[in-house]
């Protein structure tokens, strides 16, 4: 199987490099942007097209939003054109003010906002028009590396002492990237065998948290994996963030669908930080014995 793969330096993407490294059934192209035509696409014949989301869209530019979306639309046109599946992982931010209960798959986003908006006519034009199609709507990414990686992010400040802020009352279920990536590869391999569980899909981890619960955690981890290497490193606060007075918003997306259609499971998201925190921290002692190594 051959993946084209979409905005290349997304952590999404890298994480999708290193497992099909280690695997012998697929391969991976992967480019700059979201500019692809359907000339390249009868060129490259990939099995599907995949578009990595676009992080944290409701605290970005709305430019930006739009320009993601333009992008999206002309993917699919090219999609369309060659008949190649498309792939559109989305944030969980499309549910803007989120739900009492876990989101099912069915419930289509309706947010305020219009560039949020905007994205959602995408989504409602692939459904529409594009019958071999995956929209993936994901937690909060996590990784050591990549862009939009969150985890790496937090812990360069942790390190560096500086405070770090997080929201104590929007809950949402964070997800590794290396999680999303092993799942997308099983349900495109599903898919060509002859599965036709074409649709939307709600994939991320185990356990609902707070950012600001998260970003605690990380920094109790990191704090107990450094002492044990013998590391005394004065680590930056976490600062609680408060933005719904009345009640925490809750963004858990209700995961039962690919379960049920992939037999796709839920990472838990704390055994996924334990193991990269394992990864970080023995790339840390390693740096820093060549560091005492040198003259």
């Amino acid at each position: 199987m051959k993946l084209l793969v979409l905005d290349a330096g997304h952590c999404l993407n890298l994480a999708l490099a290193r497992l099909v490294h280690r695997r012998s059934d697929t391969e991976l192209v992967i480019e700059p942007g979201l500019a692809v035509d359907a000339a390249h696409l009868r060129e490259l014949a990939p099995d599907a097209v995949i578009i990595p989301p676009l992080s944290a869209p409701m605290e970005i530019e709305p430019a930006a939003v739009i320009t993601h979306g333009e992008g999206v639309e002309a993917c699919l046109a090219a999609c369309r054109q060659t008949d190649t599946p498309l792939v559109w992982c989305v944030s969980d931010q499309l549910y803007q003010d989120g739900f009492e209960t876990p989101i099912d798959e069915h419930v289509i986003p309706a947010p305020r906002d219009e560039s949020l908006r905007r994205l959602i006519a995408v989504g409602d034009s692939i459904r529409r028009s594009h019958p071999r199609h995956l929209i993936v709507r994901l937690g909060p990414l996590f990784a050591l590396e990549g862009g939009h990686a969150w985890l790496s992010g937090v812990i360069d400040s942790l390190v560096n002492g500086e405070e770090v802020r997080a929201a104590q009352d929007v809950i949402f279920c964070p997800t590794s990237a290396d999680a999303v990536a092993m799942a997308l590869v099983g349900m495109l391999h599903q898919l060509a065998c002859g599965s036709n569980a074409w649709g939307a899909y709600h994939l991320a981890g185990t356990e609902p948290v707070s950012a600001y619960t998260f970003t605690s955690m990380v920094r109790t981890q990191l704090s107990t994996r450094l002492e044990g290497l013998g590391e005394h490193i004065a680590l930056g606060e976490v600062k609680a963030l408060k933005h719904h007075h009345d009640q925490p918003l809750r963004r858990v997306l209700n995961c039962r669908r690919v379960l049920e259609a992939f037999g796709v499971h839920q990472k838990p998201w704390r055994l996924e930080v334990g193991r990269l925190l394992d990864e970080w921290c023995q790339a840390h002692q390693v740096t820093s014995e060549e560091d005492r190594a040198s003259p």
